[in-house]
């Protein structure tokens, strides 16, 4: 009987642990998104590393507003060389999971593979841009032009951890200069 007391209670007392595993409040997204503004092509400033990215320079976002409403999302960049062709690593659909704020979305890997995706802080001019995850471990700063200036990056960082994210995780993607990047 003990071992069947043990076989019984120990999946909720799991279920209690895991629900008391995370103290941390929920992130904050931005009041608003302009969903014509946020569309174009974002250059990757900085990530906390993840697999799909690995090796990944000259990291490019993209996102197109569907005539349904919902969002085409890509991912482009060159594996460990300037001298790297230029190739589409990843594709996404994304819907938008609150119409209120338009600042938390549902992204769609493969039609098969649901990522949340919270737009944590964002310009006033849609100038750079900070991505999240619920979870917290996934993080992305982007920007409209190749590069950002240290104090506003570092600024960027600090707003990071107000967030609950460690600075430290982020890691600067290098970027090729470009001619056609907005600045």
């Amino acid at each position: 009987m003990p071992f069947l007391r043990i076989l019984l209670t120990a999946p909720l007392l799991s279920l209690l642990l895991l629900g008391c595993a995370s103290s941390r409040p929920p992130v904050r997204t931005v009041q608003h998104v302009d969903l014509a503004r946020y569309m174009g092509d974002w250059y990757v400033i900085a990530e906390i590393p993840n697999l799909a990215e690995k090796h990944c320079i000259d990291s490019v976002e993209s996102y197109a507003l569907r005539a349904d409403g919902k969002i085409d999302n890509w991912f482009s960049c060159r594996k460990g060389s300037f001298d790297a062709p230029m190739k589409r690593v990843t594709s996404a659909t994304a819907s938008i999971a609150d119409t209120s704020s338009n600042a938390t979305w549902h992204l769609r890997f493969f039609k098969v593979i649901p990522v949340g995706y919270v737009i944590l802080d964002l310009d006033p001019d849609y100038r750079w841009v900070m991505i999240g995850h619920p979870s917290r471990r996934w993080g992305w700063i982007l920007a409209r032009s190749t590069t950002l200036p240290d104090p506003l990056y570092q600024s960027i960082l600090a707003r990071t951890q107000a967030q609950d994210y460690d600075p430290a995780s982020f890691v600067k993607v290098p970027q090729a200069a470009r001619a056609d990047a907005a600045h």
